[in-house]
């Protein structure tokens, strides 16, 4: 044990204790509150479908060549596991339906079937966490016009409402073995560049076949279902069938999750405070934390008072049982797996510093009207040693503390990554 860790963290919980709150009440509840961490920033978003990987399109793309990449679903299993060494707490792995154990042997995607992830499982199991499933409707020539569920073509749109039902089935199988709920995220990259007079008629067609995919039912506790909004998608600049208002009022009327990735809106929105204003109407919130930069969506998420604000809408909510929370990004231009854990490691920070707050005493000034007081107060609290109790919660899960970990990420890529 590290004594001056220790010091430090028994003169933060005497700090914390001025404001009632008990360091290592927040620690116990910290620990049962998972993150789902995603598998694509290790390989760019391009699967194992084929030998020869990479995106070919639909309104996605991972830049960036930086050596390391994961080629095989072996060295991903090896990269995730270096991930989950330097992340601290319960934690499942999120993966895109052409992550599959396909051996680069997967004549057509609709092939898919349960036994391509059965060796999925069996490492999960292994591993000691959960697996999220999403299915992949982009880099394929059916996905090519820029629709797929809303294309106007019945055969694109029917390979993709039974590839979608394969996947959910998958999905649920996988929750099923695994004993915890498998979240299925749809997200689709359908739209058009420029002015579209048909757009009534691309959301009618994915209306109808989203009724197609959730006419399947299946137990909860083995699937949550979810569907992803967008702003815009590269080369759709103009018009995105799958918008905010679309699947949010599907989502309501239907009963599924809604998921919001925090890089898929305008600049000057921000997800936290979509968060109260959905949660009434909605059992399941799924969140795809990423750093949006500009109209780039997907940068690596970092310790940014949204990622907090989003973390304290959930605690003040006392929704962490119907907000499910994962990351979403992928950045090749960097040491993938290093970036994966800052992401990961800033979400976990994030959502420590919101248990930390003492949200009561500050409701308590807001009751009273004394704005000054709420203000003062919270802009103070920032000031509080948490850094102080996030490495004595990584000391006490065997998970190298802030700066040591850097090292390791360093030796990783010398002795592993940059021969592959």
């Amino acid at each position: 044990m590290d004594v001056s860790v220790s010091k430090s963290y028994l003169i933060a919980v005497e700090r914390y204790a001025e404001f009632g709150i008990d360091t290592n009440k927040v620690i116990e509840r910290l620990e049962e509150i998972p993150i789902s961490i995603h598998a694509w920033q290790l390989d760019d978003v391009s699967g194992f479908e084929k030998k020869e990987t990479g995106l070919s399109g639909g309104g996605i793309l991972a830049t960036g060549n930086y050596p390391g990449k994961a080629k095989s679903i072996e060295q991903l299993w090896q990269d995730l596991e270096k991930v989950i060494s330097l992340v601290p707490g319960e934690k499942k792995i999120s993966l895109q339906s052409i992550q599959g154990d396909y051996k680069g042997n997967l004549s057509d995607r609709g092939d898919i079937s349960t036994n391509h992830f059965s060796s999925w499982i069996d490492w999960a199991k292994e591993a000691n966490v959960g697996i999220d499933l999403n299915p992949a409707l982009y880099s394929h020539p059916k996905a090519d016009s820029g629709y797929t569920l809303s294309s106007k073509d019945k055969n694109i749109r029917s390979y993709w409402i039974e590839y979608v039902k394969k996947v959910r089935n998958i999905a649920s199988y996988i929750g099923d073995k695994l004993k915890i709920p498998c979240i299925s995220t749809l997200w689709i990259p359908d739209g058009s560049k420029d002015i579209t007079p048909s757009r009534y008629d691309h959301r009618i067609n994915l209306k109808e076949s989203l009724d197609a995919i959730y006419s399947v039912k299946y137990l909860k506790q083995n699937i949550i279902d979810s569907v992803e909004s967008k702003l815009f998608g590269i080369g759709l600049e103009y018009f995105t069938v799958g918008s905010l208002e679309f699947y949010l009022s599907y989502a309501v009327k239907n009963g599924l999750g809604m998921t919001l990735d925090t890089g898929h809106f305008h600049p000057t929105e921000v997800a936290s405070d979509k968060i109260s204003s959905i949660l009434p109407y909605l059992n399941d919130i799924v969140l795809h934390l990423s750093r949006g930069i500009r109209w780039d969506s997907d940068h690596v998420t970092t310790l940014s008072e949204e990622l907090i604000a989003i973390m304290q809408e959930i605690i003040r909510a006392d929704a962490s049982g119907k907000i499910h929370i994962g990351t979403d990004f992928f950045d090749g231009s960097i040491n993938r797996v290093g970036a994966l854990i800052t992401g990961a490691r800033a979400v976990k920070k994030a959502l420590l510093i919101a248990l930390l707050e003492p949200t009561q005493i500050i409701k308590k000034y807001e009751e009273k009207g004394n704005n000054f007081g709420r203000l003062a107060l919270m802009e103070d609290l920032k000031a509080l040693p948490f850094g102080d109790v996030w490495n004595h919660y990584c000391e006490i899960n065997n998970i190298p503390e802030d700066f040591q970990w850097i090292n390791d990420i360093m030796r990783y890529e010398k002795e592993i990554l940059v021969k592959r």
